[in-house]
């Protein structure tokens, strides 16, 4: 056995190799554990929606249709002020153009508000409720049988209504509710889903949807007459309607988008006050559901038996809330579930503890050998 002098090793003499970092792709900065930001509900909204601005503004998935009704009015009301305002004004009245922003800026405003407002989205049932709900009104036992429509009937102003059981939302629907396909959401009041505003129409945008189409309605007749009488002042002396168009060919583009539009504008706003002055939607209309057309003797258990009233409890009740609170944060449960997972890796210092620890058993065994 060899003589071997031992003596105390001081661990910080001990050349340990510095770690090597794990190779990086690129010149990619070092990602830092970082706390994790927590998610609003509007980003696992289950209906079949955009949200834009943080959620404070929400429209239909299949909106496309809307880019051209807005495209339409721009386009539309563009040629007038070009074309035909100047020749107006300096032949008739200044206030031609005056009136035509005025109804312009109306349209523009009521269009955006109906598109981006929750139309009466309700909130699905939490899992909680559905399955107390579920075992209240189903005793088969079998999760995969899907039994036939289920409601419940309520008394409103001595009207029987049926509460129809959605599926969908696990829930049964409030009177006047019904289930969006399109949207995938049950909305409180449903009046229909129009796709030339991308949204659904329901109890929180119909007012807005209201003075969108009146507005229009008055905004395409306005620019109609005055297109014709510029064509008309423009053909006097015997040069013709050809020389007029000649003259202003963006006012042949006008009226013909006009003369189409304007007769199928005024037909829905007619029909629409039909149904203010009821206090009845779209959907409740087509299906007849106080007509009597199914035999039954039915009435209007929502209408007031007062056109005024009717009017004022559908265009000037009090905004309701938004039930959805989209920009609310989901709890810390929820959020951990959606997020990843973090992995720890070992620490620098826990990897230099090793090393020393091997140096010290390899110069014992050269001083044993």
């Amino acid at each position: 056995m060899k003589n071997c002098e031992y003596q105390q090793i001081d661990p910080q003499a001990l050349s340990t190799p510095t770690p090597t970092p794990p190779p990086h792709q690129g010149n990619e900065p070092e990602k830092k554990t970082e706390p994790k930001r927590p998610k609003r509900k509007w980003e696992v909204f289950p209906g079949k929606n955009r949200f834009y601005c943080d959620g404070r503004l929400i429209v239909a998935r299949q909106s496309g249709v809307l880019p051209l009704t807005v495209g339409l009015i721009l386009v539309t009301s563009g040629l007038f002020f070009i074309f035909d305002c100047p020749f107006l004004v300096k032949h008739l009245t200044s206030c031609i153009p005056v009136i035509g922003g005025v109804l312009f800026v109306f349209v523009i405003i009521t269009l955006l508000q109906t598109s981006f407002t929750d139309p009466g989205i309700l909130p699905r049932a939490t899992p909680d409720e559905a399955a107390d709900i579920e075992k209240q009104i189903d005793n088969t036992g079998n999760t995969s049988y899907r039994p036939p429509p289920r409601t419940k009937e309520v008394l409103i102003n001595q009207q029987v209504v049926k509460l129809k059981y959605c599926f969908t939302c696990k829930m049964f629907r409030p009177p006047r509710t019904s289930h969006c396909s399109l949207c995938d959401n049950c909305v409180e009041r449903f009046d229909h889903h129009c796709p030339w505003v991308g949204n659904c129409v329901g109890k929180r945008n119909y007012r807005f949807f209201y003075t969108f189409i009146v507005s229009l309605s008055f905004l395409t007749a306005f620019i109609f007459g005055c297109v014709t009488t510029h064509l008309a002042l423009r053909a006097q002396g015997g040069k013709g309607l050809v020389f007029a168009l000649q003259e202003s060919p963006g006012s042949a583009v006008e009226l013909v988008i006009c003369f189409f539009s304007v007769w199928s504008i005024l037909g829905l706003s007619g029909f629409h006050t039909y149904l203010v002055a009821s206090n009845l939607t779209t959907n409740e209309d087509i299906k007849g559901s106080w007509s009597g057309k199914s035999g039954e003797d039915v009435t209007n258990p929502y209408s007031h038996k007062n056109i005024f009233i009717n009017c004022c409890s559908v265009l000037c009740a009090p905004m309701p809330p938004s039930l959805i609170d989209r920009r609310g944060f989901l709890p810390a449960d929820e959020s951990a579930q959606t997020g990843g997972t973090d992995i720890e890796l070992p620490t620098l210092a826990t990897k230099s503890e090793i090393n020393v620890e091997e140096k010290c058993l390899d110069f014992a065994v050269t001083c044993s050998g």
